[in-house]
């Protein structure tokens, strides 16, 4: 069961963003359910008697994602739980039955990490305190993939313990430690994978900002040294997700073709509180945003307030559509090509709705105002023209 399976299906359910190093996870029961019949929803089956190594790992292999329809979350949440227990106990059979050099004890190794990982995530504290133990035992591990493993699971631990806090004080070590193991090797694509994921966590995180910077800072060059294209690529786009990052206070440059076909002329704007919009009508949240953006508008359009839309969608008939059911008032750039979108690209664009505010005079005030935050930050700027114009 790979990690990346395991790990989205947690996320579906339950809109967790998942931060794992390389996961595949299952764990221990002490007793598993008994198997019932499928109008009573999903179940846990026991592990085999008399398994070898191989079977056993096939076994938990086979139980995700479910073959049915989870019910309801809580029934979602709780096979989940059972896989993960069922699976710790599968992986501890293997454990005693091999060598340390064998490849099935580093995936049993690694079965039992990220089980015991997903537990700690779902609020099982003894098993976080297990999967941390276990996994600084294996950093000593002659088996360098599995120490690298053990490595990596043991910043994710840390990642996950200062994302609940909010406290990003050790946030700069957690870099420190990533980029080692990054130079340690360049090349290793689960190990720029987890920075790619530390530094978008930052990002996302409220107060996250300047940490996000540091670690895009730390990881970009490291990605540029490696001898995998695919990891160089990742510096590449590290380097408009700088740009993005680094814009409060500095001016913001817009080209491109509005729906039209004519070309945006920002220079219309000047002198105006310009709101920029990185959106797409596939876009549930991105669509979500669009009532208030429109009261907003309403609002203090006849004070000085623009707004500008970069679609990244690629039917031009659906924009044009989705701008005409909503009477959307503000131009909005298209390209077509998604989120190679080329504002989008220089900007590095990850993840939307992705707004920025920008002032009268031309440099960017926020990257965050969404929601209650746009009407607040235009209050106090348009309050404050008022306060100065009297």
């Amino acid at each position: 069961m790979s990690s990346s399976r395991f790990g989205l299906c947690l996320f579906l359910v339950a809109g967790v963003m998942p931060l794992t190093a390389t996961t595949a996870f299952q764990p221990a029961a002490a007793e598993p359910a008994a198997p019932v019949a499928e109008e009573a929803g999903l179940s846990v089956p026991a592990l085999p008697g008399d398994a070898s190594p191989e079977e056993l790992l096939a076994f938990v292999e086979g139980l995700m994602p479910p073959k049915q329809q989870p019910k309801s979350r809580d029934e979602m949440f709780a096979y989940i739980k059972g896989v993960s227990r069922l699976s710790v106990d599968a992986a501890d059979k293997v454990l005693a039955q091999v060598k340390e050099d064998e490849e099935l004890f580093a995936k049993a190794a690694k079965l039992k990490l990220e089980s015991l990982s997903m537990l700690g995530r779902l609020g099982e504290e003894q098993a976080a305190a297990e999967m941390s133990a276990f996994a600084t035992k294996l950093t000593a591990s002659p088996v360098k993939p599995l120490a690298m493993e053990a490595k990596r699971m043991l910043i994710v631990a840390e990642a996950q313990q200062m994302f609940q806090t909010g406290e990003f004080a050790g946030a700069a070590a957690l870099v420190t430690k990533t980029a080692a193991l990054l130079e340690a090797d360049p090349d290793d694509l689960q190990t720029a994978g987890l920075a790619m994921q530390l530094a978008g966590a930052l990002e996302q995180m409220p107060g996250g900002g300047d940490a996000a910077v540091a670690a895009i800072k730390t990881f970009g060059p490291l990605f540029a040294k490696s001898g995998n294209d695919r990891i160089k690529q990742l510096a590449e786009g590290f380097q408009g997700k700088l740009r993005l990052l680094e814009l409060p206070g500095k001016p913001m440059e817009i080209k491109g073709a509005l729906l039209d076909g004519t070309a945006f002329d920002q220079a219309k704007f000047a002198g105006k509180v310009v709101l920029v919009d990185f959106w797409a009508t596939w876009c549930g949240p991105c669509v979500a945003e669009i009532p208030n953006m429109l009261e907003q508008y309403e609002k203090y359009h006849e004070k000085g307030f623009e707004v500008v839309g970069i679609s990244l969608d690629e039917d031009k008939a659906e924009v044009e559509k989705f701008v005409t059911d909503n009477k959307i008032p503000w131009p909005i750039l298209f390209a077509g090509k998604g989120w190679q979108d080329p504002v989008a690209q220089f900007y590095g664009i990850s993840g939307i709705p992705q707004l920025v505010l920008i002032g009268r005079d031309g440099n960017v005030i926020t990257l965050d105002c969404r929601g209650e935050k746009l009407g607040e930050k235009l209050a106090e700027l348009f309050e404050a023209a008022g306060k100065d114009a009297g």
